[in-house]
């Protein structure tokens, strides 16, 4: 499960407990209508030992497709129209061994398992109430990796402003998912990355929700980024709080990546429109020996007002690895290259 037991008196449970109940009425509503619950796999990461399978259990409403397969015309709000079903039981299917997890409130899987698989990609199987079993894929690093990516995702490989909430309302439940556009050069930036390190994990870590999970996951395919693992959050209220931290989403994040593959040092991509500056900075400081450089996008004036302003911190010194900053992915290669991170 991805959700610690809340404890007894935690201050704004009933938020949470409201929102479950919600979440289970609509379920029923859809079961009615003959509607069964199905997993949607998000990629992974492991080592040769273990593995971190992530998804989520949802009733999808149905969605047109084009001839090639290909969703025609989503519009946001329709990543947030399926319903979560919560505390499903899922079987996951690793090499022959199978698992019985248990998804949290939000119908979240977020598990890690023991398997023995080889390095580099590989698939498992999830299945809910004896359905059909559908295929994630899994990274696995090997013992010998020593080099990662780590990457932001909104105003760093997509331009969204998301910060205004106005603006990220637009984007997240208007836009058609093909009218959104990538950062210019970064996608060639990241594909060099993978395969001057052939064999290094690549980690799109964001504060966006989990429901936009598949409408990133075919944004990254379209616009050519490499594959990689996906970390999002939950929008929502916790056991604790009104809403989820996006900073301690991402600071929790690093910090067990940094737990789990000690022997790698990670580039740190990210825009200073969105406190990855500041998070980055905390992150490096606290685990020099985890961090190989950071490269911070400087967003343009007129996306630093559709952000709210810039966060960037005027004083890295502290962190004493390579730190460089660029317009788009084309500069932030250069700076990367002249500091030796990236090979001319």
């Amino acid at each position: 499960m991805s959700e610690t037991t809340p404890s007894p008196g935690a201050k704004v449970l009933w938020l949470a407990r409201l929102e479950y109940r919600f979440h289970a009425w609509r379920e029923r509503r859809a079961r009615r209508r003959g509607q069964r619950p199905t997993v949607a796999p998000f990629p992974g990461y492991g080592g040769v030992d273990w593995v971190r399978v992530l998804g989520r259990v949802l009733i999808v409403p149905p969605a047109r497709t084009t001839e090639s397969g290909e969703y025609a015309g989503v519009r946001g709000w329709r990543s947030f129209a399926s319903v979560p079903v919560g505390y499903a039981q899922v079987r996951v299917t690793i090499a022959g061994t199978e698992h019985e997890v248990v998804a949290d409130r939000g119908g979240v899987i977020d598990t890690v398992l023991p398997a023995a698989l080889e390095p580099g990609w590989q698939t498992v199987t999830m299945s809910v109430e004896g359905g059909e079993s559908v295929e994630t894929r899994l990274f696995i690093v090997a013992p010998q990796v020593r080099f990662g990516v780590i990457s932001d995702v909104d105003d760093t490989v997509m331009v969204t402003a998301l910060p205004r909430p106005l603006l990220a309302a637009w984007n997240s439940f208007v836009v058609d998912e093909h009218a959104r556009q990538p950062v210019p050069g970064m996608a060639v930036l990241a594909e060099r990355l993978v395969r001057d390190n052939p064999g290094s994990p690549f980690v799109y870590l964001s504060t966006g929700a989990w429901n936009i999970a598949p409408t990133l996951m075919r944004f990254l395919r379209r616009h050519v980024y490499p594959a990689g693992a996906i970390l999002l959050t939950d929008w929502g209220p916790t056991h604790d709080r009104w809403f989820r931290s996006g900073k301690e989403h991402k600071l929790e994040n690093l910090r067990r990546l940094g737990r789990e593959f000690p022997d790698v040092k990670w580039l740190l991509i990210g825009d200073d429109g969105q406190h990855d500056d500041e998070i980055y900075t905390t992150f490096t400081s606290e685990n020099p020996g985890s961090v190989i450089a950071v490269a911070i996008r400087r967003l343009s004036p007129a996306e630093a007002v559709l952000a709210g302003g810039r966060t960037a911190v005027n004083d890295h010194s502290a962190a004493g690895v390579p730190w460089v900053t660029g317009r788009d992915g084309a500069e932030l290669l250069d700076r990367l290259q002249a500091v030796g991170v990236v090979v001319s």
